[in-house]
């Protein structure tokens, strides 16, 4: 599959795409998320993914191309938890999941062009997070890693050890589902070089 972009400035995105051998370029969209009024979790992660893909596609103005968005919320007690504005709510959101389980929803869409094909998910995945002491709760806050990360914490690097476990889709949690997202590349067609 050739002219590859994915509609997100997500470094951690970036850095699964790459593991998996995909050939993409970075094209960010202009969506604001809070013209999005959709309040149950798992359609507000797929219809932002959705909104970001499209964005993109329209940018693109019917070049050849697959676009990815993603979309990734934090839930816990029905109640979404986005990026943290600051120290103070970074802190509040590890205090709400310290010590219980909540929910990584990740929506994913793929749009293809020019024909304008649209094919979208959402993977959830249930992530354990063991007690956290006000101590960690400082350190971790401290090192800088809570604030672009929806629900506050990285899975992927010192917020590693709160997990206790993880029951579902791992890369789900870091940003993106790789297999479901493989599994919607694949139905566009052309993903593998002996499904050309």
């Amino acid at each position: 599959m050739k002219n590859i972009v994915l509609a997100s400035a997500s470094p951690r995105r970036a850095e699964l795409l790459h593991r998996i051998g995909l050939d993409f370029r970075v094209l960010t969209s202009s969506v604001d998320e809070r013209e999005i009024r959709e309040k149950d979790p798992a359609r507000r992660a797929e219809c932002l993914a959705l909104a970001k893909a499209k964005n993109v596609a329209s940018a693109l103005q019917g070049t050849p191309a697959v676009i990815i968005g993603a979309d990734t919320i934090v839930c816990v007690d029905g109640e979404i938890l986005g990026k943290p504005a600051d120290s103070r709510e970074a802190a509040r959101m590890l205090r709400l999941l310290s010590g219980r389980s909540h929910q990584v929803m990740t929506g994913v869409a793929v749009v293809r062009q020019p024909d304008g094909s649209v094919l979208s998910c959402v993977e959830t995945t249930t992530v354990y997070m063991r007690h956290l002491s006000d101590r960690e709760i400082d350190w971790y806050v401290k090192s800088g890693e809570a604030f672009d990360k929806a629900g506050g914490y990285g899975i992927q690097g010192r917020a590693a050890v709160f997990i206790e476990r993880v029951e579902g889709c791992y890369f789900n949690v870091v940003g993106l589902p790789l297999a479901a997202l493989w599994q919607l590349l694949k139905k566009l067609g052309g993903l593998l070089p002996e499904e050309a």
